[in-house]
């Protein structure tokens, strides 16, 4: 139950600070700017790193999850609890947010700018780049040390910041779901929930090979 109260609150500050920031940004007329917002889901995932990654790994991410557990380093058995804590955190997110932005209509939720093909490349191309560097620093429930928090925060921030505009940059099924939902608009979000799990599988029998 720790493992999970800790995706479960991981989840929820990595939904509530990301997501947020949008949701100011477009409120304030680009105050936070996409850098600012880039760099705050950069940050939040470097801090949540080190301080809940030596309890749970800190995935906050059900694609990741899903990756080490087809990696065999994370044990089969925890990975229901783990998908079901990182939605739980992040609906209970999201429907914080509305609470304080009631006339968000999008609620930070990830869609398309172009096509939905390219989005779905796009985030299957960025969740491989991002669980390819996880592998190689992290091990499953000991996604700790002092060059993983900033190696992978950097990549979550970098993508976001190259790729944000055109497709979302979500690399996670949770975080696109939460706002997906309560804000009523999933018409796109099997993009957010299949490209990242893709991404983040493809990437095991590459990094299994490198390894070896």
């Amino acid at each position: 139950m720790r493992k999970y109260l800790a995706e479960f609150i991981g989840t929820f500050i990595l939904v509530f600070c990301g997501t947020g920031a949008i949701i100011t940004d477009q409120q304030t007329n680009g105050a936070v700017s996409h850098t600012g917002v880039s760099l705050t889901w950069g940050l939040t995932v470097m801090a949540l790193i080190y301080s809940i990654g030596n309890i749970s790994g800190c995935h906050i991410n059900p694609a990741v999850s899903i990756a080490f557990t087809v990696a065999g380093r994370f044990k089969t058995r925890l990975l229901p609890g783990y998908i079901i804590s990182q939605i739980a955190g992040a609906l209970l997110a999201s429907m914080t947010l509305k609470l304080f932005f009631p006339a968000s209509v999008l609620l930070g939720a990830t869609l398309p700018a172009g096509t939905e093909m390219q989005s779905f490349l796009l985030e299957g191309f960025l969740t491989f780049f991002l669980m390819f560097v996880i592998l190689n620093l992290a091990h499953g429930s000991k996604e700790q040390g002092q060059i993983a928090g900033i190696a992978i925060g950097a990549v979550v921030g970098l993508e976001a910041l190259f790729a944000g505009p055109t497709c979302g940059a979500s690399m996670n099924p949770a975080r696109s779901i939460a706002p997906a939902i309560i804000s009523g608009h999933t018409q796109h979000l099997w993009i957010y929930i299949i490209a990242p799990v893709l991404g983040t599988v493809a990437a095991v029998p590459v990094w299994k090979y490198l390894r070896s």
